[in-house]
């Protein structure tokens, strides 16, 4: 792994990931991002995390694809490349992943946000799917989970101007969790992450896991879906000691099983 596009350390029980081109503003490279969905499966894989921070610098978290990967491609080329096979590799991670976005979202970038579980921003962020000003439109998702966040009449405002939409309009949107304030953005959702880390690692993922389903499945079946996973998690150490903590007033002391 190239050591300059990502680099990676883990707190607690909180892996922290950061793309590091600050050069081109991150822009998302086919190299990095496959290291980038390898080192989420690898933390995805390890028992002792608990929550995945993925995150940018103060100037960008990722100002979209890197132009210079695609400039020349012909449909064919870009169709052998299967490079959204990347994507799908970071759409099933079963733990939460948290962004800590400063600077711009863009193209790709916004894309690979969208693909995160909680979105904490710094009030200087900017969002967009600007991809109609290369002669594109957005491939990893930027025009169908855009839209299933924001809504219609608003994705198709952004995708075919190409305007940016601002931390507050991105928050009135949908399309964010949180604004934190900008000198203190990533040790904002790093104290966010660290939080939901204290919670069960069993119930985190089926947390995730139904709220998912909430997009992709009628409600009949999620409600379905949704059940399963409450009455698994009665079969769970960590259901019973969640319980026990509450009736006795302490903190729980969540293992996992």
């Amino acid at each position: 792994m190239e050591e300059q596009h990502l680099l990676h350390e883990v707190d607690g029980n909180v892996a922290i990931i950061r793309i590091n081109r600050p050069k081109v503003l991150n822009a998302l490279s086919l190299p990095l991002m496959e290291d980038l969905a390898n080192l989420l499966e690898q933390y995805d894989a390890d028992d002792s995390i608990h929550v995945i921070l993925l995150s940018g610098n103060e100037r960008a978290w990722a100002a979209g694809a890197d132009i210079g990967d695609m400039a020349t491609a012909s449909s064919d080329e870009m169709r052998r490349r299967n490079q959204f096979a990347i994507w799908e590799q970071i759409k099933v991670i079963k733990k939460p992943i948290i962004a800590a976005v400063s600077g711009f979202a863009l193209g790709g970038g916004c894309e690979l946000m969208m693909h995160c579980d909680i979105v904490i921003a710094s009030e200087n962020a900017l969002f967009g799917q600007p991809e109609i000003n290369l002669g594109i439109i957005p491939g990893a998702g930027g025009t169908q989970r855009f839209t299933r966040a924001v809504g219609k009449a608003t994705a198709m405002d952004v995708v075919l101007s190409g305007r940016f939409l601002s931390a507050k309009e991105a928050l009135d949107f949908g399309l964010i969790s949180r604004i934190v304030p900008k000198e203190h953005w990533f040790e904002s959702a790093l104290k966010i992450a660290k939080q939901v880390a204290t919670k069960g690692p069993i119930a985190l993922r089926s947390a995730k896991a139904s709220v998912l389903n909430a997009e992709e499945l009628t409600l009949s079946e999620s409600l379905v879906e949704e059940r399963a996973l409450f009455y698994a998690l009665f079969d769970t150490d960590d259901q019973t000691e969640g319980m026990n903590a509450f009736a006795e007033k302490r903190k729980p002391n969540f293992t996992g099983t």
